[in-house]
């Protein structure tokens, strides 16, 4: 997500290194890199010169701050401004006190709508809402099967009359239906086209003038640029939205349609898709993704998914073992499933600040390298697992584990020899030492290179992480297929 801008940016901010302060001479050449980097990304046009010119009248008013080079101030400058773009804060989905919610999702097809609707219904649960989702797509083929597949996967009912019904009449009832059974929010997955019609648009008037929704929902792709902001646009003025979902943005490496929607239609953008699995959608904060744009990281968005999938009972207990060096390959076979769950490897990583200069192929190197840990340690017998000293006393046990998951003797042994020495630093590390990260997976610890800080340098970066909390007992909701 955003690699070319950040790069392209980066370019920018070499222009003003050396340079003792901001002037009218000295940041041309930086604003055209800012301007080239924008239009690549394929940033709307009338957005850019907005941007270009709000940046350059700020850069040339911005007070002298003593300790801070001219280029970090100068990113602090783009920072802010990319945070008025694409709308300063989050905004939230609507929840209706003591009333069903109503939330109508629009879209063309291919957009990846239905399943924005099934993870929207996942994110809702989380938040300890029930929902309840309406199939109305009679148009496209298994439109419906899609939705009812999705429901039971994460466990929400689909409310469905078949593909004979009219689609006006499906959305009636879904709602009524939600709301005799006291449901929270009911989502309303409507139907695609290839392109935007008057039957489509028709349609999509006639539901919401019958259910009135609290929320009207467009799903765009945001591969699609800046069209992502002129479709937008046309949906809001046709029928009203009061809200974009920007999906695969983990494919998006030009990120222009995240920094338009806002300007040119005017809907705030208030989820983003991160990934194909129905976990992967996240509320839209602009100040979280100018981060992630100018190469910090987001640390925030780590720490939420990390509290998603940590119970803060387990986490107390494992911090014990590890400082009491009683950490096992049980426990490292925990965390490994843990990071899984929180998503890949190289989405992880672009999050923690200082780590977006890592390339694809070392991201792929540690990808492989935690699968080779993973099919070893699942060799080994529990009692190994539990006690690793017993490997590094017995060649024959190092043997059986390199046959049964199909590596070397010694890939083995470095295994257990790196375990051993991690197990050791962190023991020490309790015990008030500061000894130097070795080199598990073979690379040593990033952050040990000076990764806890920004990238840029900038003294203002938007970090600091909310306090951990006790995770919410998750209780089963819904009814399956009505």
């Amino acid at each position: 997500m955003f690699d070319a801008l950040s790069d392209r940016l980066e370019s920018a901010w070499k222009k003003l290194r050396g340079q003792d302060k901001i002037s009218q001479s000295n940041i041309q050449d930086a604003l055209r890199e800012v301007r080239r980097a924008l239009l690549e990304a394929d940033v709307n046009l009338q957005v850019v010169k907005d941007f270009i010119s709000e940046v350059e009248t700020k850069a040339q008013g911005a007070e002298v701050i003593a300790g801070v080079r001219p280029d970090q101030q100068f990113i602090k400058i783009v920072y802010d401004e990319l945070v008025q773009v694409m709308g300063e804060e989050n905004v939230p989905l609507a929840e209706v006190a003591g009333k069903t919610t109503v939330v109508l999702m629009a879209g063309l097809q291919g957009t990846g709508k239905t399943t924005a609707t099934a993870k929207l219904a996942l994110h809702l649960r989380k938040q300890e809402r029930s929902c309840l989702l309406v199939a109305t797509d009679i148009y496209r083929p298994a439109a419906i099967d899609q939705l009812i597949t999705l429901g039971k996967q994460i466990d929400v009912p689909v409310f469905e009359l078949g593909i004979a019904a009219d689609p006006v009449e499906i959305a009636r009832q879904g709602v009524e239906r939600a709301r005799a059974e006291g449901i929270n929010t009911v989502i309303i997955d409507t139907a695609g086209r290839l392109q935007i019609d008057e039957d489509m648009m028709a349609e999509l008037a006639r539901i919401k003038e019958v259910v009135q929704p609290d929320e009207t929902l467009l799903v765009v792709d945001a591969m699609t640029g800046q069209e992502a902001a002129n479709l937008t646009r046309t949906f809001h003025n046709q029928i009203g939205i009061t809200g974009a979902i920007l999906t695969k943005m983990d494919g998006d490496s030009r990120g222009g349609a995240a920094l338009s929607v806002r300007q040119i239609s005017g809907a705030p953008i208030k989820f983003v898709g991160v990934g194909e699995k129905v976990e992967a959608l996240q509320p839209f904060y602009p100040d979280r993704m100018a981060s992630r744009i100018l190469g910090m990281g987001d640390v925030l968005t780590l720490v939420e998914k990390a509290q998603e999938e940590i119970d803060l009972a387990d986490a107390e207990q494992m911090q014990e073992k590890i400082l009491s060096a009683k950490f096992d390959f049980t426990d490292f076979l925990k965390q490994m499933r843990l990071l899984k769950n929180m998503g890949s490897l190289g989405g992880i990583m672009k999050m923690i600040p200082g780590m977006n200069k890592l390339s694809e192929d070392q991201l792929k190197q540690g990808e492989t390298q935690l699968k080779r840990c993973e099919a070893m340690i699942n060799s080994m017998t529990g009692k190994e697992r539990r006690d690793p000293d017993l490997l590094s006393s017995s060649p024959s046990r190092r043997r059986r584990i390199a046959s049964g998951s199909g590596y070397r003797e010694a890939d083995v042994s470095k295994l257990v020899a790196d375990f051993q020495k991690m197990r050791s630093l962190m023991q020490q590390m309790g015990q008030g030492g500061i000894p130097g990260m070795g080199g598990m997976f073979g690379g040593g610890n990033p952050l040990a290179a000076g990764g806890n800080r920004p990238a840029a340098g900038w003294r203002g970066y938007p970090g600091g992480a909310p306090p951990a909390k006790k995770k919410k007992e998750k209780k089963k909701k819904g009814f399956g297929t009505l």
